[in-house]
């Protein structure tokens, strides 16, 4: 069977959105909201960078990134260090605590995934295993249009 494009963006706009919100539901720490937990995430990831490649990164403007890194902040999961060549500029990292966020997060979403991707066949997973690269750039496309 062959999905139209307008048919297929539908199907795996639903089928992305209804396992988001199954990984959602598995989430362990209540004390983070999505964002702060996606700019966690990107810090884990990428490593220490100032909050406008923070903002960049998330694609959120600025000030929204500025609100964000205050708050994870205040709750003790990044620290803000000066910048080694910009006086004007911060360093943002993941605190202990900011990584035992990540870690517990990720650890929960991987135990209900890898249970439900030990129902699949291995062909079944293999198609996934090459489908996550296309979905990858799919996600870091342009936005431009």
């Amino acid at each position: 069977m062959t999905l139209s494009d307008r048919t297929l963006s539908g199907e795996l706009s639903m089928a992305v959105v209804r396992l988001a919100r199954r990984l959602r539901g598995r989430r362990v720490s209540k004390v983070v909201s999505l964002t702060q937990l996606s700019a966690l995430y990107t810090l884990h990831h990428e490593g220490p960078m100032t909050p406008g490649a923070l903002a960049l990164a998330e694609r959120v403007q600025p000030p929204s990134m500025t609100r964000v890194i205050a708050s994870l902040s205040d709750l003790g999961m990044v620290k803000r260090e000066p910048h080694p060549t910009d006086g004007r500029q911060a360093i943002v990292t993941l605190s202990d605590k900011g990584i035992d966020v990540v870690n517990a997060e990720r650890d929960a979403r991987e135990e209900w995934l890898s249970a439900r991707l030990d129902e699949l066949t291995p062909d079944e997973r293999a198609t996934l295993a090459a489908v996550v690269p296309i979905v990858n750039k799919l996600i870091n496309g342009s936005d431009d249009r």
